[in-house]
């Protein structure tokens, strides 16, 4: 490559690396758009997978800040994007003290946590996490940029399609789960006969998909699952994958429904597949339909 050539190609993306597929996916589309993948991997976290797709693999904790600011910039990182999930339930589960240990936060977590954000909710601390970074150079970018090909279409995704009941549960459970997005609580509700059933919180979603089929053994319930009214795309989008698929059809869930265009789908003809096979509905609905 000439230096010229060189002078010309994209700065590296980075990466803060959370469980699931959805890592592995930015840094597969960075790389076909020809950006070298800089990952900052959360430990317990991130898939041993994502060191093959990455230029850089640096592990670190989830109360790093620091250390992850300190390791794009040494690798001239200037966008950054996060992307997979983070159990904050088992934070929870330890006393403070505890938890310091466990986590050891550095100074720039400890500051961001206890000094940035009013509150512990999602939004609250993951935006304080992006001043910081931005503060430090580093802009954090819409996660999905390197991936709208997996972004959920709008329709029925299945051959069947709800019923007049199920009908007015997902209208109820829209409506349900757009207030909870505005409050920042949770993405998803479970619905059945019109009354709600289960509602997300810090536990995420598949627990909230056990406790719906524990509260409801007959089954038949509705999941609905959306982005927030003002979502940023930056951190915490809507995500189901074939686990979703699953998870309802051991806890006797019918239909999902999520917001087309701002809910990842992973492994979508796999879902597709799952959910014919166990006759369960999916939807892509946007607001206002």
């Amino acid at each position: 490559m000439s230096a010229h050539s060189a002078s010309l190609s994209p700065a590296p993306l980075g990466l803060i690396a959370g469980a699931g597929l959805f890592p592995l996916l930015v840094a597969q589309g960075a790389q076909r758009a020809g950006r070298r993948v800089v990952v900052v991997g959360l430990r317990e976290c991130a898939p041993e997978s994502l060191r093959q797709a990455a230029a850089v693999f640096v592990p670190a904790g989830i109360a790093q800040l620091g250390r992850w600011i300190r390791v794009f910039r040494r690798h001239g990182v200037r966008d950054v994007v996060m992307a997979g999930r983070v159990d904050k339930t088992r934070m929870l589960a330890l006393p403070w003290w505890r938890q310091w240990l466990a986590y050891r936060p550095d100074w720039t977590s400890i500051r961001v946590w206890y000094f940035a954000t009013r509150d512990r909710r999602n939004d609250s601390l993951l935006r304080a996490v992006a001043d910081e970074m931005s503060r430090r150079g580093l802009d954090l970018i819409d996660s999905t940029q390197y991936c709208r090909e997996a972004m959920a279409p709008a329709g029925l995704l299945t051959c069947r399609g709800p019923s007049a009941a199920e009908q007015a549960d997902i209208a109820l459970g829209w409506e349900i789960a757009r207030e909870m997005g505005r409050l920042d609580v949770g993405q998803s509700v479970a619905v059945k006969d019109k009354d709600v059933i289960a509602v997300e919180a810090i536990e995420g979603t598949d627990r909230m998909i056990r406790r719906a089929g524990e509260l409801c053994p007959a089954g038949g319930w509705t999941l609905v699952k959306v982005a927030k009214p003002n979502q940023d795309m930056r951190f915490d989008v809507p995500t189901v994958g074939p686990d979703t698929i699953e998870r309802l059809h051991e806890c006797g869930g019918r239909v999902l429904v999520i917001e087309a265009d701002r809910t990842l789908v992973l492994e979508r003809e796999e879902l597709i597949s799952r959910a014919e096979r166990h006759g369960i509905t999916v939807i892509g609905r946007r607001d206002g339909e």
